[in-house]
């Protein structure tokens, strides 16, 4: 059996999007190696039921589980605020979301105390963001907006289209109303249309994007809990899709500028928990 250090960090999310994560944490953890699994035949997870939500991801987790993954990474907003704190009080290992790091970002960037999140509309509907700045600051102020059509846009590749770029601009024309000067990226697939959500927020607005957050929070956790790999360690990063897997390498080499990446097709059927 591998010892706790040696084993890999295991990220899941329901597609492409938490692929924004993994990318930051093989960047500053190169010590580290990664198992990822996207469900991409469920997606999108935004508009599903809280049970629903729930059951995909405890499934993703025994998936991870099964891998002897030393710490679960949920790289999925919609998931994390259904999940996250009952995975955290049932796993003998550490248990991260992507909400909280970008919640304190905000907050502690804001000046206007105007913040404005796009999400899925799950996430929108929970408040877990609401309520996650508001116990560090009242006063803050919190614009929504669902955007369920951004996810299509990464899931199909077609992030980089003029019509992704007229969707987003449509989109955002509520907040552009609103003195916001944070706008949290609140799923994991939207950093990946940052470009046209920057030019049309403008300069002045900071866009806040978990997946830089969240991998500092991975190593803080490892250090803390004298985890981490040791140096010149042999590192793999091995990812599942429940989708299909060629189209998610062609997202996933281009977005990971990683040419080589093997991405291995799971079918849902194998996922299932231990009570059944």
């Amino acid at each position: 059996m591998l010892a706790m250090s040696e084993r890999p960090i295991g990220l899941l999310d329901s597609g492409i999007g938490g692929l924004t994560v993994l990318k930051e944490a093989r960047k500053l953890l190169p010590n580290e190696s990664f198992i990822y699994i996207g469900d991409n035949a469920r997606n999108p997870y935004g508009p599903r039921s809280a049970e629903e939500i729930r059951r995909y991801t405890l499934e993703l987790v025994q998936f991870l589980m099964d891998r002897q993954v030393k710490m679960v990474v949920i790289a999925c907003n919609t998931a994390t605020a259904v999940v996250l704190d009952e995975l955290k009080g049932s796993l003998p290992i550490p248990v991260l979301g992507v909400i909280l790091s970008g919640s304190m970002e905000a907050v502690r960037h804001t000046k206007t105390k105007e913040v404005g999140l796009l999400a899925t509309q799950s996430t929108v509907d929970s408040s877990y963001y609401n309520q996650k700045m508001s116990e560090m600051d009242k006063s803050v102020r919190v614009t929504s907006l669902a955007c369920p059509e951004f996810v299509d846009l990464v899931e199909t590749n077609q992030y980089k289209s003029e019509e992704a770029e007229a969707i987003v601009q449509a989109k955002l024309s509520p907040l552009k109303e609103k003195n916001v000067d944070a706008l949290i990226l609140g799923c994991t697939h939207f950093p990946l249309l940052s470009p046209f959500i920057k030019k049309e927020m403008g300069q002045k607005v900071r866009l806040i994007d978990s997946g830089a957050l969240t991998a500092e929070q991975i190593g803080q956790v490892l250090e803390e809990n004298q985890m981490a790999a040791a140096k010149n360690s042999p590192v793999k990063t091995e990812i599942y899709t429940t989708g299909d897997a060629q189209l998610f390498r062609a997202i996933a080499g281009e977005w990971m500028e990683d040419d080589e990446l093997e991405v291995n097709k799971i079918n849902v059927e194998g996922l299932k928990l231990d009570a059944e």
